[in-house]
């Protein structure tokens, strides 16, 4: 099983691959039913313009399609980084299964971190859990898009304040 759920993580590695290319958060999952993957997807919210498309939301929509179903009962998330409430939230309406984490998000993350809403009793669903799946890959991804986003906004500022030097008035 650990196997499988590397080989299934890489697979939503490749999604959060996608989103960092186009210079989103690099967030990644797949949804897989039966052994095969039937919903993908990775962050668009800045190409979207939409609070709505994170990677767990996109993934969810394509599975419910899928399945013709929003009911997503028999399958299992694979994601990069630790669901926010609202995806946690979608999670749970959806009736998913199970959900695979890589990483866990200390700051806003709802499987765990900052709250549980997956597996919360008062729910009328709970869903499995499972972390730390790939974390290392997972966590790497992360920290190298941010390095670099840092590194592109010092350059951006840099040429900002070279160009204010050079105006006279």
């Amino acid at each position: 099983m650990k196997d499988l759920n590397s080989h299934y993580m890489k697979k939503a590695l490749k999604q959060a691959e996608k989103a960092a290319a186009i210079g989103e958060v690099p967030i990644g999952c797949v949804i897989v039913h039966e052994g095969k993957i039937i919903g993908r997807g990775y962050n668009k919210r800045n190409k979207n313009k939409t609070t709505l498309a994170h990677a767990e939301i996109l993934a969810i929509q394509k599975a419910s399609r899928a399945l013709g179903d929003w009911r997503l009962e028999g399958c299992t998330m694979y994601v990069t980084l630790e669901p926010c409430q609202m995806c946690a939230g979608a999670l749970v309406q959806s009736r998913i299964d199970k959900v695979i984490i890589g990483t866990m998000n200390p700051k806003a993350g709802c499987a765990g971190s900052v709250l549980n809403l997956l597996q919360m009793k008062e729910f009328n669903h709970q869903v499995e859990l499972e972390t730390g799946v790939l974390e290392a890959e997972c966590t790497k991804v992360l920290q190298d898009f941010f390095e670099q986003l840092r590194i592109r906004n010092k350059a951006e500022k840099q040429r900002q304040k070279e160009n204010k030097g050079g105006e006279t008035t």
